[in-house]
């Protein structure tokens, strides 16, 4: 008998907005269909350039980079609970990330052992929809993986 690696994760670039929606949707199915596990990250990059300020809290000051770093990963947690919600079908395992860097390098630092890399496209107006968004360009040019760009809905219409 031997003992199988489990099988790579698919990971999806989200910031838990209603515009990552159909991407976070995309990689859940996905990872149904595969039997792997789903790995939804984030990242962000507002405390490198704002270092030094802080947030009031209820118990007094909060590190910026902390605050930001818990609303976020509520943000991705609800849309993940979102997400399984309008998909359905089997549990899959879920691991969330949410690291402070480039959103870019962020994704492909965490997608080096993955099967997939799952990311959505920003863009906006009829010239947006023709174009992607910074990050998933450089995401498809630089991943050592396969890549899928999911457009975002369009306005008035599901996703």
């Amino acid at each position: 008998m031997t003992n199988a690696a489990p099988p790579s994760p698919i990971v999806v670039g989200t910031d838990g907005s209603a515009a990552s929606g159909p991407a976070v949707r995309f990689a859940l199915q996905e990872s149904q269909l595969r039997g792997t596990g789903l790995r939804a990250v984030c990242a962000y990059d507002f405390a490198t350039r704002y270092s030094g300020f802080e947030w009031p809290a209820v118990s007094g000051f909060v590190d910026l980079d902390t605050q930001l770093r818990d609303t976020t990963w509520e943000a991705v947690t609800k849309a993940l609970e979102e997400a399984r919600e309008q998909v359905g079908g089997p549990p899959v395992e879920v691991e969330i990330r949410v690291e402070q860097g480039r959103p870019s390098q962020v994704l492909l630092d965490a997608s080096e052992d993955a099967c997939l890399l799952v990311v959505g496209s920003r863009g906006s107006g009829a010239w947006g929809r023709l174009t992607l968004g910074s990050t998933s360009t450089e995401v498809v040019h630089h991943a050592p993986l396969p890549v899928v760009v999911v457009p975002g809905g369009q306005p008035g219409r599901p996703s």
